[in-house]
């Protein structure tokens, strides 16, 4: 299978990017188109597919969860098989899981600083997870796998466990720890009967839950070592410290229930989910809680026991004890005793002579035995501490531990940083033989997603849009503009640029209305009606005749400023005044000659 490749299944899910890898499935995004919601895919690897074992645990994992239905357990919504083509051209029948799609981080996450919750956030987590536990037991199921990895915090602020992939019935009397030698768990919240490899039950999952609960308190696990062995052994063989030791500001009632509830002996925790919540409620309302003072819990002995599916041997018993023998007086024998002694001495022969062909028989075949037995197989489980290391821890962890590294390809990862191990293959927390060459995948990064192009939609629209491609909306900003109210004008990333998977991305809406320019009055007719209408104006002309404009240019435009969409405007347009009327013009009289003067008589 190409994971690049889109396929669908059953005519119906889109298959999209992986979201996730374990040992025995890869996790996609996923898009029902029926029902046009996200969704999630767990499918069992091609390369397993043909394995009838990892096919028989993938349908019961597909059974298991699909008969859960509770507000506190991630949702499987169908299940089937789809025919994929192998590299090397031949198909093979590939079961997988469609499941909820939750948004949010996990518990995890929210522990990576290192630092205590507070303890009413603690309490309200652990609530939930001994919520989705009573469900699952009431239905006959245990979990067997409890850690923060697998409590999903949801952005609406519900919890969630996640990953039944290990679950098994409680009346399954093959439900113990050990499979081939591996032990199914994480080695930090290990019951001791788990790290035995016993059978368990509902109180198993119980003490998974006490250790996330410490966590959730103090910031760290109640056990911690250089191995997964050496953790697991703690969880059998050492009394964990109070969480008041560690973070002092936990009242001793708390205190109580998380001891209670990591009892070594099954048999002294908590008989059901319900008991520990009870108790954990009356605790945080400082009421009496049912579990005993802390004071009350005695340091286990060493343990004889079966530690991680290797059997120790127990103690050397003491010789039986040596009598004296008493001495015989040594008379001298009468005839009647001779032959007695005699018959005695024979018998005595005769059992020596069978007891030495006895033990030559046996060296014999204790001899054949032994040099036939190939030779004891050292165990190491893979550590835990690998996931989220870099390359370079990652191998001086593995080579630690007696492992080789190999690493593999890159996959993307919403939660591991880039250039960190995502998964292993074999899974973390699996018994291997040491030497094994473990797989390592590598996070990439969040996967890239192109931001889809958003123009003319609605909010909601554009909002269903960004999450389809694993995107959030973001800001909303309304503008001014030739726009229709309420419709996407642009986005911040732009369409067509790369965004990283649940980035939000910002919009601008229309806001239905317009700023006619103050600047269009005194400007001819045809411009200011060209620009009304690119502004989404409907236009009216009315002519006036003007003395201050000058023909054809606009005197006034009504109503003016901020106006709706599509409102229609009055645009008065100067034209030319009539000419005045002609003034009646005068005659024009010729001037008079000036008559000459008179000569005087005398001269």
């Amino acid at each position: 299978m190409v994971d690049n490749e889109p396929r669908r299944l059953a005519s119906r899910y889109e298959v999209r990017a992986m979201i996730g890898r374990g040992g025995m499935a890869q996790v996609h995004l996923g898009f029902d188109t029926r029902l046009s919601r996200v969704v999630a895919i767990k499918m069992l690897r091609t390369d397993l597919a043909r394995d009838s074992l990892f096919q028989t645990r993938f349908r019961r994992e597909a059974q298991s969860a699909a008969s859960l239905n509770h507000p506190n357990i991630v949702a499987v919504y169908d299940t089937g098989e789809e025919q994929f083509q192998t590299p090397d051209g031949s198909t093979v029948q590939v079961p997988y899981i469609v499941m909820e799609y939750v948004e949010g981080h996990t518990v995890r996450d929210l522990l990576a600083g290192g630092a205590p919750v507070p303890i009413d956030e603690a309490v309200e987590i652990i609530s939930g997870v001994l919520a989705a536990l009573e469900y699952s037991h009431s239905h006959g199921l245990v979990h067997r796998d409890i850690k923060p990895g697998n409590v999903m915090l949801t952005n609406q602020g519900k919890i969630k466990v996640m990953d039944f992939g290990i679950a098994r019935a409680v009346t399954d009397s093959q439900a113990t720890m050990t499979q081939t030698n591996a032990v199914v768990g994480t080695a930090q919240y290990l019951s001791p009967e788990q790290a035995r490899g016993e059978v368990v039950d509902a109180r198993s999952d119980l003490y998974s839950t006490g250790c996330v609960l410490f966590e959730l308190l103090t910031g760290q696990p109640p056990f911690k070592g250089d191995s997964a062995v050496s953790v697991a052994y703690q969880h059998v063989s050492e009394l964990p410290p109070t969480p008041s030791s560690i973070t002092s500001d936990i009242p001793e009632s708390i205190d109580r229930v998380v001891m209670k509830s990591l009892a070594k002996d099954k048999e002294q925790r908590y008989r059901t989910a319900h008991d520990m919540s009870a108790d954990l409620e009356r605790a945080v309302r400082g009421t009496m809680v049912l579990a005993p003072a802390t004071t009350s819990w005695q340091e286990p002995a060493a343990a004889q026991t079966t530690t991680l599916g290797t059997t120790a041997m127990p103690p050397t018993p003491p010789p039986p004890p040596q009598f004296r023998t008493q001495t015989r007086r040594q008379l001298a024998p009468t005839q009647e005793e001779e032959e007695p002694e005699r018959k005695s001495r024979a018998t005595l022969i005769v059992a020596i002579v069978l007891l030495l062909a006895a033990l030559a028989v046996g060296s014999y075949a204790a001899f054949n035995y032994f040099s036939n037995q190939k030779p004891e197989v050292e165990m190491v489980t893979i550590p835990a501490e690998v996931i989220g290391a870099n390359q370079a821890q990652a191998r001086q962890i593995l080579t630690s531990a007696g492992l080789k590294m190999e690493v593999g390809e890159k996959v993307s990862s919403d939660e591991v940083e880039a250039g960190n191990v995502v998964s292993t293959d074999p899974e973390a927390g699996t018994s291997v033989e040491k030497g094994t060459t473990v797989k390592v995948a590598i996070s990439s990064g969040p996967e890239g997603v192109t931001v889809p192009d958003l123009k003319g939609l609605s909010q909601a629209q554009a909002r269903a849009a960004l999450e389809k491609e694993g995107l959030k909306l973001g800001e909303v900003q309304p503008q001014d503009g030739p726009h229709e109210k309420d419709r996407v004008v642009s986005s911040s990333p732009e369409a067509g640029s790369e965004a990283k998977r649940g980035d939000t991305v910002k919009i601008v809406v229309g806001s239905g209305r317009v700023v006619i320019p103050s600047d269009l009055v005194g400007q001819d007719e045809n411009t200011v009606l060209d620009s009304l209408r690119e502004l989404g104006l409907s236009t009216r002309v009315e002519k006036m005749r003007s003395n201050e404009y000058s023909p054809g240019s606009v005197i006034s435009i009504s109503p003016n400023g901020a106006v709706d969409v599509g409102s229609s405007v009055t645009v008065v347009v100067a034209e030319a005044a009539p000419a005045p009327p002609p003034q009646p013009t005068q005659p024009t009289q010729s001037p008079q000659p000036t008559p000459p003067a008179e000569e005087d008589g005398d001269n």
